[in-house]
């Protein structure tokens, strides 16, 4: 099937699949059924503790009550039916819903709604666009790099878009992106933050959004999560899930991935041969995600800074719980003149090769590859847990490359690293937990200084981007200095609390290092070829 519109039949199809998948993995022995069943009550009781009161949670409570209570009477039919029962539970809350309608209406409104909001905070561009009065959508939000591969592969192969993720518009930004590709509609899994908002919840629920909650360790409900997404890709619905797992606390470009969902494409495309499908091939798509602002940054850098085990994985008071502060952050951002970048890397395959137009997949000399034979066991395509967790593994490096390569630096990011670099020569022999607490030993580096070391960093930056290294920025790669560093700071102060940079006279003053830090920390991947560019 096309997999461009998910029916009630097919929902009704992934849940039973879904329930059935989880359970045979757990399989008939009554030791794992016992243990299965009392590690997710206990992880769910666990959870639940921390709930506020209400009818929600009386209502879980009681059942998880029930299930023990089931449970206790220990032969495995009791136990495996308890388990079946709760692992229903879980798909039931997972399950997304696409309604065509919705999202007919929502795509109207997003460059509708985003159009008017430019005009309004742009004022020499309303005057310039007179007398047509709309500025035009494309100058504040782009979708480049591999864009017509990707288009092309999406009629052949089920598509899985795996993105950055540093704030909470990410999910937004990629429905929009996907819509405006002309790509079908991408199930997703978003964080139970995301539908806290009334009117976000409802859009994202029927834009495909499946719901997770990050609070649940069970591994039952993992299990649930990668199974609903492997049955999804394998009817050829497209997918799009973060693999980082969570915003990037600390700004750095992912470069450790979660493994399990992401070997879920491999999963499904080995399920495919086995059945026989005319398409069975999925593909990956890696991308990136590029501002010059993070609406949440102060929070993630807060929460990354923090001791050693004691930063929150789930974050539920931030920057994107309040309203007013998103659109106060876009009002600052577009008023600014600033571009969101979202860059498509080359589409891989479930093993991590590039793959061309036609769908065929090269090696690193550009050879075919037959895909077949990696999945073949024993004269057989079968599935096998070692062999594609190595597989996996080689697919999460290649994506990691490709972030690597499509990462657009912004002029934030380069004068941030500047000032940081600055900052730790003339403060040697502190720690990074030091540096950022007292400001190190000098509070401002001279503007003549600071242009040499950014003219400096910048044409090792222009080197690595003919290489085709990383990606910079019009306003990096184009603008002069001064006016380049004039730009970074206008967006360092508008928005967040306090300036991370603040020039007074003729210096540059680092007032907040945590910020300063974070924007920085986008150059990470880049270090040890940057230094050498340098050297």
């Amino acid at each position: 099937m096309g997999g461009y519109q998910v029916n009630r039949k097919d929902k009704e199809r992934v849940q039973v699949e879904v329930v059935q998948r989880v359970l045979d993995e757990v399989g008939t022995d009554a030791q794992r059924v016992e243990q299965a069943v009392f590690d997710t009550l206990y992880e769910e009781r666990k959870r639940l503790e921390t709930e506020p009161d209400g009818p929600s949670k009386s209502e879980q409570l009681a059942f998880y009550e029930r299930m023990h209570t089931r449970s206790l009477r220990m032969d495995v039919q009791s136990q495996r039916k308890a388990l079946k029962q709760i692992t229903h539970r879980f798909v039931q809350e997972v399950t997304g819903h696409f309604d065509p309608r919705v999202y007919a209406l929502s795509t109207r409104l997003v460059p509708v709604g985003l159009n008017l909001l430019l005009n309004a905070l742009s004022p020499i561009k309303l005057v310039q666009s007179i007398p047509l009065g709309m500025s035009d959508l494309e100058e504040q939000f782009e979708v480049s790099g591999h864009v017509q591969r990707v288009k092309s592969l999406a009629q052949k192969a089920t598509l899985v878009m795996v993105p950055t993720h540093s704030s909470n518009l990410d999910s937004i930004l990629m429905g929009y992106a996907i819509w405006r590709m002309g790509l079908p509609p991408h199930l997703y899994g978003a964080g139970l933050n995301l539908f806290s908002n009334k009117l976000i919840g409802f859009f994202m629920h029927n834009l495909g959004a499946y719901r997770v909650d990050r609070r649940k360790k069970a591994k039952i409900y993992k299990d649930v999560l990668k199974a609903y997404a492997g049955c999804s890709m394998e009817l050829g619905y497209h997918n799009l899930f973060f693999p980082g797992g969570t915003r990037s606390r600390s700004g750095r470009v992912e470069q450790g991935l979660k493994l399990g969902l992401l070997g879920m494409g491999l999963d499904a495309y080995v399920r495919n041969l086995i059945e026989k499908k005319v398409r069975p091939d999925i593909f990956v798509v890696p991308c990136t995600i590029n501002y010059e602002l993070v609406l949440e940054a102060e929070t993630l850098i807060a929460d990354y800074l923090k001791e050693a085990g004691k930063a929150r994985y789930i974050i539920e008071d931030d920057e994107f719980s309040k309203p007013k502060v998103i659109l106060d952050f876009t009002k600052k951002l577009f008023s600014l003149q600033s571009k969101i970048h979202v860059v498509l890397g080359e589409p891989l395959d479930v093993f991590g090769n590039r793959v061309d137009d036609d769908g065929v997949s090269r090696d690193f000399r550009d050879r075919p590859i037959d895909r077949t034979r990696y999945v073949i066991k024993n004269g057989i395509v079968q599935l096998d847990a070692q062999r594609d967790g190595e597989y996996t593994r080689e697919l999460a490096h290649a994506i990691v490359q490709s972030y690597r390569k499509h990462t657009m630096l912004k002029t934030t990011n380069v004068l941030c690293h500047v000032v940081f670099r600055w900052l730790q020569e003339k403060s040697q022999g502190m720690d990074l937990y030091r540096l950022l607490r007292t400001g190190g030993a000098e509070e401002s580096i001279p503007i003549p200084e600071a242009y040499g070391r950014i003219d400096k960093v910048r044409e090792a930056l222009r080197r690595l981007a003919d290489r085709e290294r990383v990606r910079l920025d019009l306003p990096l790669r184009e603008f002069e200095t001064p006016t380049l560093v004039h730009y970074a700071l206008a967006h360092l102060s508008s928005y967040h609390r306090r300036a991370a940079i603040e020039r007074r006279g003729d210096r540059l003053f680092h007032e907040d290092r945590n910020l300063i830090y974070f924007y920085q920390n986008r150059l990470d991947g880049h270090v040890a070829e940057l230094q050498a560019e340098l050297s």
